[in-house]
């Protein structure tokens, strides 16, 4: 993509809130007119975009724990980005970086949201997926969390998504026991097969309940939530005394537009937590960063090294297949990370 003395973008914009799943009208794509890059700023062209569960809820008005994005506005991700022109002193013309580029093909950003990606003979992607936020929400929410221990048992949710793979090779790695719920056969194969899952469990199985019982003989210590719905009202009756929940997500009902009309279950919740001294955090990785950083990069990338941290991308071809590849996000049909490749 070349650029002119004035530099343009192709944007996918925030068109209509959606009400329930994303639909192609909750984005617009256009063309827009890009300033030369100011005083501390770098003009990038992105390469990588990542898409991830969390974008859901920047699509909303409710509140949460990031502001909403403005209707006509850009979606925001990170991604891997050149940087083509530099206002900052840290950076030069032809470097990659890491930074916050959004649903476009170049951007503006400033220079302090960026970070210059590491030279360590692993694709440039992975700044985005194992060695990015992903990762890193896997290596602090266990670091403060989960804490696991050798010989306990943790069960993680969408065990196959980049959170969730990182979480249970974590788990292996400090001599726990990891079982993985997934959606589908394939998925749990691979759990299993090739990161070395002790065990892994089907949730659209209609006897998932009894098969996740079934995988955690011993009961659970840790349960990693990023799901929430019928995954978690399966693994509570089997929570150890003193277990640990890092709620990371909950993608069940990122789409929901009420309340569902069941049964009241905050009673017996509250009771479990009661009874078995649990502990229930919900966190945002960037409370961790100035903590964690740059261990984790240290020991993610040696865990990746020797082969005990594996990782697995989906990427997509297109800036034009963002909403499509991201409707599909939500309902699960990406296998790993889910990358548009520019």
């Amino acid at each position: 993509m070349a650029f002119s003395a004035t530099h343009s973008t192709t944007r996918i914009v925030l068109a209509e809130r959606p009400e329930g799943t994303p639909t192609a009208s909750t984005f617009r794509t256009e063309t827009a007119e890009l300033p030369a890059p100011a005083d501390g700023q770098l003009l990038v062209r992105n390469r990588y975009i990542s898409l991830d569960p969390y974008m859901r809820g920047r699509m909303s008005a409710a509140k949460s724990y990031a502001k909403p994005t403005p209707l006509g506005e850009v979606l925001p991700a990170e991604t891997v980005a050149e940087v083509v022109e530099s206002g900052h002193p840290d950076f030069a013309a032809g470097q990659l970086v890491a930074t916050y580029g959004g649903w476009q093909s170049a951007a503006v950003v400033p220079g302090k949201m960026a970070r210059r990606i590491a030279d360590n003979g692993l694709p440039e992607s992975t700044a985005l997926g194992v060695l990015g936020m992903p990762g890193f929400t896997a290596y602090a929410g266990m670091a403060e969390i989960g804490r696991i221990q050798a010989g306990e048992t943790l069960v993680v949710a969408a065990a196959a998504g980049p959170v969730g793979s990182a979480v249970g090779q974590l788990a292996k790695a400090a001599g726990a026991r990891a079982v993985g719920v997934a959606g589908g056969a394939e998925k749990c194969a691979y759990l299993v097969d090739e990161l070395g899952f002790d065990a892994a469990v089907d949730h659209r199985s209609a006897d998932f309940a009894d098969r996740l019982k079934s995988a955690c003989r011993d009961g659970i210590d840790v349960y990693w939530e990023n799901v929430g719905g019928k995954v978690l009202e399966a693994v509570l009756p089997l929570l150890n005394l003193y277990g640990r929940m890092p709620v990371c997500g909950m993608v069940a009902q990122y789409n929901a537009t009420g309340v569902p009309e069941v049964p009241d279950r905050l009673p017996g919740f509250m009771r479990a937590v009661l009874n078995q001294s649990l502990t229930v955090r919900g966190f945002i990785q960037t409370e961790f960063r100035a903590k964690h950083w740059d261990g984790f990069q240290q020991d993610m990338a040696r865990l990746v090294a020797e082969g005990r941290m594996k990782y697995r991308e989906d990427v997509v071809e297109g800036l034009e297949n963002a909403p499509e590849a991201f409707i599909g996000l939500l309902e699960g049909r990406n296998f790993g990370k889910l990358l548009i490749k520019v």
